[in-house]
């Protein structure tokens, strides 16, 4: 087994390393966030291209058949019942409305269900969460001796300018 930078998990890496490593790590991250995002966006976009398609053809059935369907329904009941010529007429027309109301009736399903979608803010909000996790990481102090290295330096330095 080893890490992503392919060293083995229980070798001490070095901070270069392990940057490299959280590097690799985030710009991954980032790559899947926004892969999600546009898998997202493009999932809205299909449900409102679905509604805008049946509200579409409810209208086009709506203009385009009802001059044709009304005379043949009408004539139609005419046929079958001795009704008056107008209430038949009437009928017909009720039958295309009825049929056009149900095809916009599931426009506005398909519409409410792209508009509650939330992909695109979801992703926002991730990404922000993982920021707000890495800004508020803090590294591992130094120990003393170190400190007490980089003291002496500086001193040593100081002495041999002057």
């Amino acid at each position: 087994m080893s890490a992503p930078d392919g060293s083995p998990v229980g070798s001490e890496r070095s901070i270069g390393q392990l940057f490299a490593s959280a590097t690799t790590e985030m710009s991954s991250l980032v790559h899947d966030e926004i892969a999600l995002a546009k898998a997202q966006l493009k999932q809205d976009v299909k449900r409102g291209a679905t509604s805008g398609g049946a509200f579409t053809v409810a209208a086009a059935i709506l203009l385009f058949s009802l001059p044709m369907l009304n005379f043949a329904l009408a004539y139609g009941i005419r046929t079958w019942s001795d009704w008056n010529l107008a209430i038949c007429f009437l009928l017909s027309f009720a039958a295309n409305v009825l049929i056009a109301v149900v095809l916009a009736l599931t426009g506005v399903v398909f519409a409410k269900k792209a508009k509650k979608s939330k992909g695109p803010q979801k992703v926002a909000a991730s990404m922000k969460e993982s920021a707000g996790v890495l800004q508020n990481a803090k590294p591992h102090p130094r120990p003393e001796l170190d400190r007490d290295r980089e003291r002496k330096a500086v001193e040593a330095v100081a002495r041999s300018s002057s």
